[in-house]
């Protein structure tokens, strides 16, 4: 026992008691040793656990515990020193472990406790979120009664079937014993029942609109609930011990066109309104949730639109029908205007070449009637023939030109031309009537007018034979003065034509007239009209008959053609007058072009006869056939007539150098005539001269008379001087083009 260095235990123990602590230690220590397994395998499978080093920790201090029970195992019994420092030892560390977890655990219990806070606040969460998915969901349901509510709405656009199919929609959406529909009256004093769900055949008495539950609801945005005994809610007999269910109202918009602005939202109407009336069943605790009354608001906004669109489209739909019997009435007016067209122009055409062809005979026979020998009153009477006929022909001119004016047909014939040359022909042509009224004629010409241009050389001498005839026709003494000059871009604008727009430039200038006479003059009053087709001054048509009221109008359509501009000027009656136009001409890109010499030149009056030249005439009119003969045996002609275009083809030979046919509106005949004789006659010396003589001015018969190979064209009527000057110019040029 000395040898021993064991330490005796300090109470002595009883042996049963000792098994027991013995066997308990045992059992504590696999408790405590089994604890850190298990906790080891929690950690393994729990990958989300967040305090895992707190769990290493808590595992150390039961491990440290189970060691230290075990250790007791050899403290019952006599020990040696080593098993005391190794059970002190483990109780150190037991102890240290303890206060670390003990410590720890002062620190996590209030992030477990807020944890647990969390939690509450995330089921507070989630409760809150199934309350809103609830309204979701009530108000997705909503959305599709919305929907099909508004696709059934707008499947029509026929309003009483837009407002019947609302009405039976939302009793079946919302399970309504009763809907209704008051539409106000025409006066607007008063709403009228109109439509309702249950009943077939509304009862339609009516209220007054100025009720205080109906401004209260046309006052509000909102559905409203209303009183079910108010009077637009009595829709149906009270059931006895039932109660009425709840009821609201709403009201809906009545667009209309008028409402609408550009490029802007429709407007609302303050005044009109209809009340839609929904009501619950009866003896029901049903109320109204707040989804059901945005579903009707939603659907009386619905209602509003389609209303709208279906009155767009009766609107539209009216405006299609009154544009197509518009545009019915004027296409048979279209119709009937192009059908006078051509009637009148067929008339015109007829009367023209009808019409001609007598005057031609007049004139003619008239002419050769004045180169005979007759006494002075046998000659006044020629004259005076000769004068009416011309006037009567000049009359046919200008009712056609008007004509063509009018309907647009007539189109300037552009070309380049000697513009001194057409001055100096007008001048010659009104000098022998000037001279009769023994009338001074001046003509003047600035020295920068161009001595060519180009335009229309006809519409242009037209114009200007015109306003000078004009001239001389209503003075009876003094002067009269032609002056041709370029105007300046200062000069080109008039007060009085704001329509008249002058654009100068390198290859233009425009032309200024001036044709000053010291005659009658006009009053200031009477200008305006002097351009108006018909209409004459009256003070000088009283002293005047011989003009027929033309002449200016067609002389204003022409300058307009030219884009120019035309006016007169005067002081007042027995004061004289100015006219005055500025016509719009070209510049010939080379003033030496060859083709300058084929411009018409003055008619040649050096050799007054033809001797020995023989002519064919041929015509199917006697008379204008026996006229043209003898015109040309007037100028010393050997002259064949025909009558038909067989006998023309079988007398035409090259010892005729002339060949005169007349070309008939109807008919091709002459052009037929023109194409034998160019095959019969290959080489050009041999062939006669063709030369049209025809009564039709427009510009198909020239064309086509160009197209066959005619060497020229001659307008009826002819008289021998025209005959002559005829003649000369085709033997000199071999070539004459007059325009038609």
């Amino acid at each position: 026992m000395e040898s021993c260095n064991c330490i005796e235990p300090q109470w002595p123990a009883d042996e049963l008691l000792m098994k027991y602590q013995y066997i308990s230690d045992f059992f504590i220590a696999l408790a405590y040793f089994s604890i850190p397994l298990e906790l080891i395998y929690f950690v393994k499978k729990s990958a989300v656990f967040p305090y895992r080093w707190v769990l290493v920790q808590f595992g150390a201090f039961i491990v440290l515990c189970g060691a230290t029970h075990l250790i007791n195992l050899w403290t019952f019994n006599m020990h040696s020193r080593t098993v005391a420092i190794v059970m002190t030892t483990a109780k150190v560390l037991t102890a240290v472990v303890s206060c670390a977890t003990a410590l720890m655990l002062v620190h996590i219990i209030p992030d477990l406790l807020s944890v647990k806070t969390r939690e509450l606040f995330l089921k507070n969460k989630a409760a809150e979120l199934d309350r809103e998915m609830g309204l979701i969901r009530t108000q997705e349901e909503t959305g599709r009664h919305v929907r099909m509510l508004t696709h059934e709405i707008r499947s029509t656009l026929d309003r009483h079937t837009i407002l019947k199919t609302t009405l039976v929609e939302l009793g079946r959406t919302l399970a309504l014993e009763e809907c209704a529909l008051w539409m106000p009256t025409r006066t607007g004093l008063e709403l009228q029942l109109s439509y309702t769900l249950r009943q077939q055949n509304p009862v339609g008495y009516t209220v007054p609109i100025q009720l205080p539950v109906i401004n209260q609801v046309f006052s509000s945005n909102h559905a409203v609930k209303i009183s079910p005994n108010c009077p637009v809610a009595r829709l149906r007999p009270l059931a006895g011990k039932y109660m009425p269910g709840e009821v609201v109202a709403v009201r809906v918009p009545l667009l209309h066109l008028s409402n609408f602005q550009i490029n802007d939202w429709p407007e609302l109407s303050t005044k009109r309104y209809a009340l839609m009336v929904l009501m619950l069943p009866s003896d029901s605790a049903r109320q109204w949730h707040v989804h059901e009354l945005e579903l009707v608001e939603v659907v009386a906004d619905q209602v509003a639109v389609a209303l709208s669109h279906a009155a767009i489209l009766e609107e539209s739909m009216r405006a299609r029908d009154l544009l197509m019997q518009q545009n019915i009435a004027l296409d048979s007016a279209r119709r009937e205007a192009e059908t006078a067209i051509r009637a009148r122009n067929d008339f015109l055409a007829v009367m023209n070449h009808e019409m001609r062809t007598p005057m031609h005979a007049i004139i003619a026979l008239s002419s050769l009637l004045q180169e005979t020998e007759l006494t002075p009153e046998q000659r006044l009477m020629v004259e005076t023939i000769l004068k009416s006929s011309n006037l009567l022909a000049t009359l046919i001119n200008d009712v056609l030109d008007l004509s063509r004016l009018e309907d647009g047909s007539l189109q300037l014939q552009i070309g380049t031309f000697n513009l001194h040359a057409v001055f100096r022909e007008v001048l010659n042509l009104i000098k022998p009537i000037a001279s009769v009224k023994k009338l001074l004629v001046a003509l003047n010409l600035a020295p920068d007018l161009p001595e060519y241009a180009v335009g229309d050389e006809k519409r242009l001498m037209q114009t200007l034979l015109n306003v000078v005839g004009n001239a001389v026709k209503f003075t009876k003494e003094g002067n009269i003065s032609i002056t041709g000059f370029v105007a300046k871009s200062e000069s080109l604008r008039d007060s009085r034509a704001p329509e008249f727009f002058p654009v100068p430039s390198e290859n233009h200038f425009y032309l200024r007239v001036q044709v000053k006479d010291s005659g009658s003059g006009i009053s200031p009053q009477d200008i305006p009209n002097l351009f108006t087709k018909f209409a004459q001054n009256q003070a000088i048509a009283l002293r005047n008959s011989s003009g027929s009221g033309l002449g200016l109008a067609i002389c204003k359509r022409f300058v307009n053609l030219m884009e120019g501009h035309i006016w007169i000027e005067s002081e007042g009656l027995g004061k004289g007058c100015t006219a005055i136009f500025i016509v719009k001409l070209g510049i010939p890109e080379h003033s030496n072009d060859s083709n300058l010499s084929f411009i018409p030149k003055m008619p040649v009056h050096g050799q007054t006869n033809f001797p020995g030249l023989k002519v064919l005439v041929m015509d199917e009119n006697g008379v204008s056939r026996s006229v043209t003969k003898g015109l040309l045996l007037h100028l010393g002609c050997d002259v064949m007539t025909v009558s038909s275009v067989e006998e023309c083809f079988r007398v035409v030979s090259h010892e005729h150098q002339v060949v005169f046919m007349d070309v008939c509106v109807p008919g091709i005949d002459g052009y037929e005539v023109a194409v034998h004789i160019h095959e019969k006659f290959t080489r050009r010396h041999e062939r006669p001269l063709i030369v049209a003589l025809t009564g039709s001015t427009d510009n198909l018969t020239k064309d086509n008379c160009m197209r066959v190979g005619m060497d020229g064209v001659i307008l009826k009527p002819v008289s021998l001087e025209k005959m002559r000057s005829v003649l000369s110019d085709l033997l000199e040029h071999r070539v004459l083009f007059e325009s038609t």
